[in-house]
């Protein structure tokens, strides 16, 4: 699975406008960086969010089209790690580097598994994502409603604490949202589903999932094999920070 980080998206001072003075000297006293402002704020977004989208960062994202000489990427790579652009979904992210020998590079990142309830959500969302996609829909949503029906669709027979699963099923669907696989919208049982979503979770690695969630609930076919332990990757986040 694909490697992200950081915290949830949220406005702050430091997507202020910056003067235009500031674009002809440094930003601060001392400053020796060679990037324009518009560049650093892009890098600062990249290191910041999980990921940064066309639709809710298009200041950010208009620099990356212009950024012909790679030199967001370079900064990036001079931390050990590598931007993802996905051009389809309009959504770019960074992800650990890989050597060429295979050996292990330093990483600012550290890797957070999804509960199963999320993976239930996130099977759904993927879903649904691509049916009203293909229906011509450019923004998708789904009601919380929805997603906790799916979720208790999926729970095993032999389930008798019911609340407690229901209570995990809320808290799954918060960590969606924290993750940015769910947007939040003015209506707080109401969520846009992102596109990061077609990356978490491609097509081949869906009959994977039906197969684990199957051997979880006792009800997969004898002749298929899964990992009762199996973990799909979740969202990298920075190390020292809140997932």
């Amino acid at each position: 699975m694909t490697d992200f980080f950081h915290d949830e998206d949220r406005a702050d001072e430091t997507d202020a406008p910056v003067p235009e003075d500031d674009l002809r000297s440094g930003l601060f006293e001392g400053d020796e960086g060679t990037l324009y402002p518009e560049q650093r704020r892009c890098l600062h977004a990249l290191l910041k969010h999980r990921y940064i989208s066309a639709d809710r960062h298009p200041d950010h994202w208009e620099v990356l089209l212009k950024d012909d000489e790679g030199v967001i990427k370079s900064r990036l790579h001079d931390i050990f790690l590598d931007l993802q652009v996905e051009w389809e979904q309009r959504i770019a992210f960074k992800r650990r580097a890989i050597s060429e020998t295979g050996e292990p590079l330093p990483s600012l990142l550290r890797d957070v598994s999804h509960t199963k309830e999320e993976t239930i959500v996130m099977l759904a969302l993927r879903q649904r994502y691509f049916a009203q996609r293909q229906e011509g829909d450019e923004a998708v949503f789904i009601d919380r409603q929805a997603m906790l029906e799916e979720i208790s669709e999926r729970w095993p027979e032999h389930l008798t604490n019911r609340s407690a699963a229901a209570k995990k099923a809320e808290t799954g669907i918060e960590g969606l949202a924290r993750a940015g696989v769910l947007l939040k919208t003015v209506d707080p049982d109401r969520f846009q589903i992102s596109p990061i979503i077609e990356v978490l979770l491609p097509v081949e690695k869906l009959h994977e999932l039906l197969t684990w969630l199957m051997t979880q609930n006792g009800t997969a076919p004898a002749d298929e094999e899964a990992d009762d332990e199996l973990e799909l990757d979740g969202l990298a986040v920075e190390q020292g920070d809140d997932a």
